[in-house]
């Protein structure tokens, strides 16, 4: 393997705009693509098999009508006056009037064209007044002695909820669409003192690519890498290296878009993942490029060929070892994970070809100023001068073994304690910062109507045997429901047009996230006083059930993913090292790790702890699906390091060192390019904490929070602590197996006895030519 790499960077050093103009003809078709074709994400989190996306996929099949999300905004006055006025009155019932004509909202009133439809629906409103237990503190909006559909003012009348049915999900609504319903609600505006608030779901998801943040983590990662190359050439190699990988994993994600449907979120992963590790897979090699130069006074072309080859070779499993944990999510078979995984994936093979093949042609444009001369001659001052400081930590770890791998446990459990009472779920309202427009105007719904008018769940019933709903049927499932603990308010929805389907609005008492809406959700599936004295069999969907099904099948797959990339990257270690114990040690440090990791976020995001530092000002329940991305993105990265620092030991060991000697002299030549990889990870990570969007600040928090965890408690302390107490035993591998794995040659050992073959034979034909 070390040899077929090295030939790679030998021939891209020596043909350098063969493989540049390679690279940009990729670019200029992608960016081609995009212009063309433009670009298409969707915010829709869907999982199938789950009970509320069947009964969804059900309705936009025989209830086309009822199978769209639902929008709704807020009308509020200034002090002093009521919604209901009549100039404010009139403004509004415009305004409604307005949203009610565009194509993509659901006009109830066309069915009350339907002099049959509307006398039945009447009846159902009428019968289930007498079932109204509880007093409501709001009314409808009534105009000439008729009640606006969709409306309701709060008690004291200075808000209005006006809600209405889409035929698509707000997730789906194009740009255009959001711009015509805006335009539409601010008529309520003109002439009135009534100002106009959207909710949540009509807000948009407005997820940056890039922003200011993302720039000052770039920025402080480029001062990483010139303190650690010591030179702007070197350090701007990473940079661009990473940035052309982006730009192929990312911008063709993007090319296809219109093509495949992605979720919003998968172009962010992807920049994340490919800054970071294309950053670090370049720094690596050419920090090893340099080392040979100065070390071994070779060329900067034998250098950089010798990098590829042994370096790269670090790069290219280190890579695959963060592909196969990212490929382990589509074993999960849901879509939306599943996207993001492959984006993710791609870019990160795409960061390691670009590793293999633009950064040595990049090289060899550079040529020998890759180190100047006044670094070579101080760095050659320097050897054997004095001891560097990460020999004397190093050598301090080893003396201290059993108490710093204590001390590692001790911390990294004491940071795990939280885990204990993590809650999972979606993100709503009410965890968003209070400044805000989704947090006001989930506090203003909660405050003026209840907390459970921000949740709505649609109960869908059907005859169990493939009949109409009979209306006096339906009015009894109105009945049982009405009285389950934890409902607010039940109301009709209405029939298809053969009267095979029925729907049910129930707005719970408590909020989408809280506990009890759980248990409600779940009563209406299971409790059979649901459909008593009916022969309806009924499904529970909307938004708030959707979600919590996420959470739920999330929390189940969650073991079984943990056992796939653990098992896989288990082996490609054992390949890897040829060993039995390190793939072992380094799976039970970074489970350490990932457990410091989830209790350090719940702490900040659902307690609220250090809040203040990172931009939030509210706890809530951690997304749900952050456990298993975070988890599969972590342990693949966690193996990157593995893989760079544990690979120049067993190298040091394979060319003669034992013990603790291998030990420190592979801390010492892989440590400096660790810290520096591991602090550009943080920066770049770091760097979308800080943006507005809840979801990508917790990702953002758990990857930097789960890389300076991994990297600097475990990486630098435990492993080496863990490898001292085993000895050379550490590299135990039976003899039996050994026969059976294919040799990879990471350490480049073959290809230097094939190079010294070479030299030798060089130096006997000029010595016979001398003769």
């Amino acid at each position: 393997m070390s040899r077929f790499f090295y030939s790679i960077g030998k021939t891209a050093y020596s043909k350098p705009w063969l493989f540049i103009a390679g690279w940009l003809l990729i670019l200029g078709i992608i960016i081609t693509a995009i212009v063309s074709n433009g670009v298409s994400t969707s915010s829709e989190t869907r999982i199938d098999g789950t009970a509320a996306q069947d009964v969804l996929d059900e309705l936009a099949e025989e209830y086309p009508a009822a199978s769209g999300g639902q929008g709704s905004y807020l009308f509020e006055v200034t002090e002093g006056e009521a919604i209901d006025d009549p100039a404010n009155a009139q403004a509004l019932a415009m305004a409604i009037n307005e949203i009610y004509e565009l194509d993509h909202v659901v006009n109830p009133m066309d069915m009350m064209q339907d002099p049959e439809a509307m006398a039945q629906m009447q009846e159902m409103q009428g019968m289930l007044s007498q079932l109204q237990t509880t007093e409501i503190a709001h009314r409808p909006l009534v105009i000439q002695d008729m009640p606006v559909p969709g409306v309701q003012i709060s008690e004291d009348g200075s808000v209005a909820l006006f809600q209405f049915q889409l035929t698509k999900t707000a997730e789906d609504l194009s740009e255009g669409e959001r711009e015509e319903l805006a335009d539409a609600a601010a008529i309520a505006e003109d002439g009135s003192s009534i100002t106009v608030i959207p909710t949540g779901t009509l807000q948009g998801v407005d997820i940056p690519i890039g922003g200011t943040h993302e720039i000052v983590g770039l920025a402080i990662a480029g001062v990483i890498l010139v303190v650690t190359l010591g030179s702007l050439i070197a350090a701007g190699l990473p940079l661009m290296v990473a940035l052309i990988g982006v730009g192929v994993g990312v911008g063709g994600t993007f090319a296809l878009s219109s093509m495949f449907e992605i979720n919003s979120l998968t172009p962010v992963l992807g920049l994340m993942i490919g800054l970071a590790v294309g950053i670090d897979y370049a720094l690596f090699i050419v920090n090893r490029q340099r080392k040979l130069i100065i070390d071994q006074k070779l060329s900067a072309k034998e250098a950089a060929a010798r990098a590829i080859g042994t370096a790269g070779s670090a790069v290219f499993f280190a890579g695959l070892t963060v592909i196969i944990a990212l490929s382990g999510l589509l074993v999960i078979g849901i879509s939306f994970l599943s996207s993001m995984a492959l984006v993710a994936a791609l870019t990160v093979f795409i960061d390691v070809l670009v590793a293999l093949t633009l950064l040595p042609a990049l090289l060899g444009l550079i040529g020998e100023r890759i180190v100047s001369v006044k670094t070579r001659n101080k760095e050659a001052a320097k050897n054997g001068s004095k001891a560097s400081f990460a020999q004397g930590w190093i050598t301090g770890v080893l003396k201290m073994k059993w108490v710093a791998v204590l001390l590692v446990i001790a911390v990294l459990g004491t940071l795990a304690i939280p885990v204990a009472q993590m809650n999972l779920g979606m993100p709503s309202g009410e965890s968003a910062n209070e400044d805000t427009p989704t947090r006001q105007s989930y506090d203003i719904i909660a405050d003026s109507f209840g907390e459970g008018y921000n949740g709505p769940l649609l109960v869908v019933a059907k005859d169990q045997d493939a009949g109409a709903v009979d209306p006096q049927e339906y009015f009894q499932l109105l009945s049982n429901i009405s009285q389950l603990d934890g409902i607010a308010e039940v109301s009709p929805g209405g029939f298809n047009e053969d009267g095979t389907i029925a729907i049910i609005s129930i707005i719970p008492e408590n909020g989408p996230t809280d506990e009890a809406t759980k248990e409600l959700v779940e009563t209406l599936r299971t409790d059979a006083a649901t459909t008593e004295n009916t022969n309806a069999e009924i499904g529970v969907t909307g938004m708030t059930a959707i979600n919590i099904d996420i959470s739920e099948k999330l929390s189940e797959v969650f073991p079984i993913y943990i056992a796939i990339i653990v098992v896989l990257s288990l082996l490609i270690l054992l390949v890897v090292f040829r060993s039995i114990l390190i793939p072992i040690k380094a799976t039970a440090g970074f489970l350490l790790s990932i457990m410091a990791t989830f209790g350090a976020t719940t702490a900040v995001f659902q307690w609220g702890w250090l809040g203040s530092i990172f931009g939030i000002d509210t706890g809530g329940p951690l997304l749900s699906f952050i456990p298993i991305l975070v988890t599969g993105i972590l342990y693949g990265l966690a193996m990157d390091y593995q893989v760079f620092l544990v690979s120049s030991m067993r190298e040091a060991y394979i060319h003669g060192e034992k013990g603790d000697n291998a030990i420190v002299s592979g801390y010492k030549t892989a440590s400096k390019v660790v810290v520096a990889a591991a602090l550009i990870m943080v920066s770049v990570f770091s760097g979308f904490i800080f943006t507005d969007d809840i979801m990508i600040k917790q990702i953002g928090f758990a990857l930097a929070f789960g890389i300076l965890v991994d990297a600097f408690l475990i990486r630098m302390i435990f492993v080496p602590a863990i490898m001292s107490m085993f000895g050379d035993k550490i590299w135990y591998l039976p003899k039996w197996l050994d026969k059976i794995l294919p040799d990879l040659d990471i350490e480049g050992e073959k290809l230097l006895e094939q190079l010294n073959k070479e030299e030798k034979i060089r130096v006997k034909n000029t010595e016979e030519n001398t003769i």
